[in-house]
């Protein structure tokens, strides 16, 4: 079967690394990646890669016929923290954006759609330990907002319509390839930042503050593993809980002493602090793991030890 995929917003923090893992997968000629401005020389050497604004339909459709796209990843959206500061811009791009390749496969130009959506979506109302699958959701942030509604209109698009979409809740991503993209969960990546650089860290969420976590390369593979399944395996056509690993700063500050033993660790809680309270602590995943066989690899200190091991060249000279 001939596939044929773009990703819209390769340049983000998931998109690049999933634009990467795609290309080894598939060929780097059949993963077409784009963003609104270009993107690094590795991403644009790597494969074909078009400037595109993810709000214009008629752009997005053009590019869709031009390449014969069978599969689109909308990555594209304004991240929590970054859109308290631009309410109505994070809502016109990540609803806007999500609204153009629905009507893109309702109208069958494409086969299949990825769109991520978030624990942003949970709300201080909602179960913080285990939450489940299906409970309480009043986010409290317009990212929250944008993507609750967003899980809406991708179940309402696959039962009235019948678009293969498909999603997944991520929590806090941790990656040493891209720096943090204004999420809330920033801080898990900055720290390894400044642990190497100045062996000392000023936390933006106080040390106890318990979110769902998870390794970028465990992250890619729930992403592609879900689109490769099966259609009758997706039961969930709103979004599927996804889990990792839980922790709080000051458990990552313990794990970056044990390589790094004169690195210490401030706590000046902000406005994020607000956000991060509202979310879970951890996440019941079972209905991903049941339905199509989703299961996480990597712990809090072996990630400590990847992303040292992978940053230290960065700050050695």
């Amino acid at each position: 079967m001939k596939k044929r995929i773009l990703i819209i917003g390769a340049s983000g923090q998931i998109g690049t690394e999933l634009t990467a893992a795609l290309r080894k997968k598939y060929g780097g000629h059949k993963v077409i990646a784009s963003d609104i401005n270009e993107g690094s020389d590795e991403l644009m050497e790597s494969g074909p890669f078009e400037v595109l604004d993810a709000m214009d339909y008629e752009a997005v459709q053009d590019v869709i016929i031009t390449y014969e796209i069978t599969e689109v990843y909308l990555m594209a959206a304004m991240l929590s923290a970054t859109a308290e500061k631009f309410p109505m811009k994070a809502w016109n791009l990540n609803m806007t954006s999500l609204f153009n390749v629905l009507n893109l496969a309702r109208e069958n130009k494409i086969d299949k759609i990825f769109w991520p959506s978030s624990i942003a979506v949970f709300g201080p109302t909602t179960p913080k330990e285990m939450t489940p699958q299906h409970t309480v959701m009043e986010p409290s942030t317009v990212y929250g907002i944008s993507k609750q509604t967003g899980e809406r209109w991708c179940e309402y698009y696959h039962k009235r319509y019948g678009v293969d979409v498909r999603s997944i809740r991520y929590p806090g991503l941790i990656s040493y390839k891209t720096l943090p993209g204004g999420g809330t969960t920033d801080y898990a990546v900055d720290i390894y930042h400044k642990a190497l650089k100045h062996k000392k860290y000023i936390c933006f969420l106080d040390e106890d503050t318990t979110l769902p976590m998870m390794f970028m390369d465990d992250a890619i593979k729930a992403t592609i593993g879900i689109m490769e399944a099966d259609a009758a395996l997706i039961k969930i056509r709103n979004a599927y809980n996804l889990s990792g690993m839980s922790f709080n700063p000051k458990e990552v500050a313990a794990s970056i002493q044990k390589h790094i033993p004169e690195f210490t660790i401030e706590y000046e809680p902000d406005f994020r602090q607000d956000i991060a309270d509202s979310w879970p602590q951890s996440i019941d995943d079972s209905d991903a793991r049941k339905d199509w066989g989703w299961k996480h690899h990597v712990s809090l200190d072996e990630m400590t030890e990847i992303m040292l091991e992978n940053l230290r060249d960065t700050y050695s000279s």
